[in-house]
């Protein structure tokens, strides 16, 4: 790796966001870490489509539901580049609970992807960006970051907490240059939706003013902006890519 490459950890890049993310650093230069938590072979293709971009990029599997899983995957990403330059956190569990049937363990389980990952994360990547002087942290909130819905307490609360701790830990590093910010995308089409959108699918477009659903490559491109010199000044902020979605 020359001095100059950058490389970036995307959790939970198997697929749709995470994966057009992958993508999408991978084509400014950066080299990528592809997260995934069981599907080897998905982060594995995707870790092939980035190398036909002309960088390197590698899989560190692993379930960041709890503190050992992080230090393992960002242990993997230390190991295979000595560095992690671009902390994106965006795996995550959207299950819909009643409120009165929720579990201790899947309220434990959401947070434990869906919040506290993205500090444990932070937590091992961050002394290096220190070091350098450099570093960018991306967390994925949502519409739950701005709403609350019926059936999804634990996600709300978590994706509220995360939105808490970006502006937190923006205020904390931000005078190390380091930048922490958080994205929430509306709707957006999963990487196999067909042309028969589902009725709860049809429902979600129906909020949308643009008048449709938003697309991975379009949530990749707010990445690629934060991670790049030309994102230096935004820093605590959770920007919206929902087409003007309100609920």
């Amino acid at each position: 790796m020359t001095k100059e490459t950058r490389v970036a950890l995307i959790t939970g890049a198997g697929r749709n966001i995470g994966r057009a993310v992958a993508l999408s650093l991978a084509g400014m230069g950066f080299d990528v870490v592809i997260n995934g938590s069981a599907d080897h072979v998905a982060a594995e293709a995707v870790a092939a489509e980035a190398r036909e971009l002309g960088g390197r990029a590698s899989v560190a599997m692993g379930d960041v539901g709890d503190r050992e899983g992080c230090l393992k995957v960002a242990g993997l990403a230390m190991a295979q580049y000595g560095r992690v330059d671009v902390l994106v956190n965006n795996a995550a569990l959207r299950p819909q609970h009643k409120f009165l049937d929720i579990t201790e363990a899947d309220w434990r389980r959401v947070m434990g992807v869906d919040l506290e990952a993205a500090v444990w994360l932070s937590q091992a990547c961050l002394p290096g960006m220190i070091e350098r002087g450099w570093g960018r942290i991306v967390n994925f909130t949502g519409m739950n970051a701005i709403h609350g819905y019926a059936g999804r307490a634990p996600v709300s609360v978590a994706k509220h907490g995360l939105w808490g701790l970006t502006k937190s830990m923006g205020k904390e590093f931000g005078p190390a240059g380091i930048t922490v910010n958080a994205i929430s995308p509306g709707p957006i089409a999963a990487d196999d939706e067909g042309d028969n959108p589902t009725a709860y699918r049809q429902a979600m477009v129906a909020r949308v003013p643009v008048g449709r659903m938003g697309l991975p490559r379009e949530v990749a491109a707010v990445v690629r902006l934060l991670a790049s010199e030309d994102g230096a000044f935004i820093n605590g902020q959770m920007l919206a890519v929902n087409g003007g979605a309100e609920t």
